[in-house]
């Protein structure tokens, strides 16, 4: 009978019901200010990403009711307004954003930056907004030292050859500008884990956690980052914004030449 009841319920009022049970005092969510008492569940439960510890992976509490935001949405956006300044700093910005968020580059995009560039690898099935651009990570079409600010959040874990896909984010990264390059991180994995024999979707999500994976990276992962010729800094500013409901697990790789 609930079952019966939840069908013939229009999905705007279920969303209305939701926003009430779920109202509170102790998050709020930067980009629709949508005040909670708690955050909705998202990932899945996959026994691979319980036993490495992934970060930025796996079931948890961690999205917004109202808009669907991400923890590690959320977290750029934070780290971007409150420590670069952003919003702060002026129009003219250059701006590669690879597989652009919806709520983080509807916000980059309203503000008219001098150049703001989405780029993802259009794959058959899917729609892109009109604003983003078949970009494939491996061959930016932009010269050396065009970009101020590059984010790359959680996509490198797809790539085969990343290396290759850093070294060409660093090469189109202005001396003086800074790339966040976001990723699933196995907290107590020292090394970086490969196994390019496992090529079916139902296998690598057993063993790296997502269809799509081609790794889980270790705490190595600097090091490579380091390898394609960035300087790295590794930072942690969740626990300085407790109330946006961000990963305390989660840092911010900041990548700069």
């Amino acid at each position: 009978m609930i079952d019966k009841i939840k069908k013939i319920i229009p999905n705007r009022l279920k969303k209305q019901i939701r926003l009430m049970l779920h109202k509170g005092d102790k998050y709020i969510c930067p980009f629709c200010n949508y005040s909670s008492r708690d955050l909705s569940i998202i990932g899945i439960d996959i026994p691979i990403l319980i036993e490495k510890q992934v970060v930025g992976g796996g079931k948890r509490f961690g999205g917004c009711y109202n808009c669907d935001a991400t923890d590690r949405e959320r977290l750029i956006y934070i780290y971007l307004t409150e420590k670069v300044k952003i919003f702060n700093a002026g129009k003219n910005q250059c701006i590669l954003h690879i597989a652009p968020e919806k709520n983080l580059s509807r916000l980059l995009l309203d503000f008219c930056f001098n150049k703001y560039v989405c780029g993802d690898l259009f794959t058959e099935g899917y729609q892109y907004p009109a604003h983003v651009q078949n970009i494939n990570v491996l061959n930016i079409p932009y010269g050396d030292n065009t970009f101020d600010l590059i984010i790359c959040n959680h996509v490198l874990e797809h790539i085969p050859t990343d290396l290759e896909a850093m070294k060409e984010l660093q090469r189109v990264l202005k001396i003086g500008g800074q790339a966040v390059l976001q990723v699933p991180i196995s907290k107590n994995s020292a090394q970086t884990f490969e196994d390019f024999s496992v090529t079916e979707p139902k296998q690598r999500e057993i063993v790296f956690g997502q269809f799509d994976h081609v790794r889980i990276y270790g705490q190595d992962y600097v090091n490579r980052l380091e390898e394609s010729g960035f300087k790295v800094r590794r930072i942690n500013i969740s626990n300085e914004y407790m109330k946006y409901g961000l990963n305390i697990d989660e840092d911010i790789f900041i990548c700069e030449k």
